[in-house]
């Protein structure tokens, strides 16, 4: 962007002075940095009506033209600028202007009757119009108006095309990321194992003549456990809901192994308002279950301790149980399906969230080897970005 505003400050400092300026000596102007820092978060919303109403003046003033127009391929989403004089039917025909650069893609000059300007003071009897791309398909344009167009006004409006363009492949790039982390929070939903839901409902059956008082409370519990885990929800949710959704889910496998089951919550209460991923723990938990205790055949204790530290929540998930192959938790961390098609990929997914949402220091950390257990730790900030 500091390249693109250096350009661009000569530009509008030279259409400001009348001729072509120098370059700067000191980086780029500061009313133009302003411009763009101004100006890119709301292209970084997309290509809108608000979002052009809202950026046309910043833009306007850093390409330095008369008057500036904003549009999508099917419509006019914005205008800024000296209309004085100019019959109405230029502002309802400001699409027509643009139609070459919207099916060519390439910036184009208009004037003489396309503007339907006809005084000779005319402050805006030519346009350049250039394109808004994204991933190289043009999205929309914007459309440059001055008395007289000149080869300044044309490397201007090209330069802040480009850019502006960047800050839109930017805003697609923030929307695919939102759609995936929206279609994997769907994934993670839809893979609660079907076997778990059955399993959990026999052991419910179970209980009903012999222990009908159990399995009411289990009941309610599975009740609770799969209104947390397939409610239509924003990604976060608070620690203390995440850890209520782990709790019902380890009753209910308690009720299934007996004994054979051991758990530990350890969580400091600081901690319980903190904003997390939805669904970032019941898979780890139920990874270790399954990988740690299920497949040794015998007894096994889960434990989740939830600490405070400082501007952050440390989180471990820990298991006694048979541990599992390095080389292959990094595998399965890396997007590599088990080659047993079994488990993991829940761990995984909350791995992708993590990195994605807070960076890619924030992944999980995963300490395991044959025979010696698993332990799961991650790292959530207390404050978060909305993403």
């Amino acid at each position: 962007m500091l390249c693109v505003a250096c350009v661009l400050a000569g530009y509008a400092a030279g259409r400001r002075g009348g001729r072509r300026p120098a370059q700067p000596a000191h980086g780029p102007a500061p009313d133009t940095l302003h411009l763009t820092a101004t100006a890119a978060p709301y292209l970084r919303a997309g290509l809108t009506r608000d979002s052009a109403r809202r950026a046309v003046r910043h833009l306007r003033s850093l390409v330095g033209a008369t008057a500036l127009a904003v549009t999508s391929i099917e419509q006019v989403l914005a205008w800024d600028g000296a209309w004085e004089g100019v019959d109405e039917a230029l502002t309802r025909d400001l699409l027509g202007h643009v139609q070459g650069v919207l099916a060519g893609g390439r910036p184009h000059l208009v004037a003489g009757d396309e503007l339907f300007c006809e005084a000779e003071d005319c402050a805006v009897r030519s346009a350049v119009v250039v394109p808004l791309t994204v991933d190289g398909r043009v999205i929309g344009a914007l459309a440059a108006y001055a008395a007289v167009v000149d080869a300044e006004l044309v490397r201007a409006a090209t330069e802040v095309g480009r850019w502006a363009s960047g800050q839109l492949e930017l805003a697609e790039l923030d929307a695919t990321r939102r759609r995936a982390l929206a279609a994997e929070t769907r994934a993670l939903r839809a893979q609660i194992s079907p076997h778990f839901v059955c399993n959990s409902l026999a052991t419910i059956a179970s209980f009903t003549r012999t222990e009908p008082d159990r399995a009411r409370e289990l009941l309610l519990d599975f009740a609770d456990f799969a209104r947390h885990a397939l409610r239509r929800a924003g990604d976060f949710t608070t620690l203390s809901d995440e850890l209520t959704c782990v709790d019902r889910y380890l009753l209910l496998e308690r009720a299934r192994f007996g004994e054979k089951l051991r758990f530990v919550v350890d969580v400091v209460r600081e901690a319980l308002p903190v904003p997390v991923p939805f669904l970032c723990l019941q898979p780890i938990v139920e990874n270790a279950i399954t990988h740690g205790i299920r497949r040794g055949g015998g007894t096994g204790e889960v434990s989740v301790v939830v600490r405070d530290a400082g501007d952050e929540v440390h989180i471990t998930v820990e298991d006694d149980g048979v541990g599992m192959d390095p080389d292959r938790v990094r595998r399965m961390l890396g997007g590599e399906p088990p080659p047993d098609g079994a488990g993991g990929i829940g761990m995984a997914n909350v791995d992708v969230r993590l990195r994605q949402i807070y960076g890619q220091e924030y992944g999980l950390v995963v300490d395991t080897a044959p025979g010696e257990g698993t332990t799961v730790r991650m790292r959530v900030p207390k404050c978060h970005r909305s993403i």
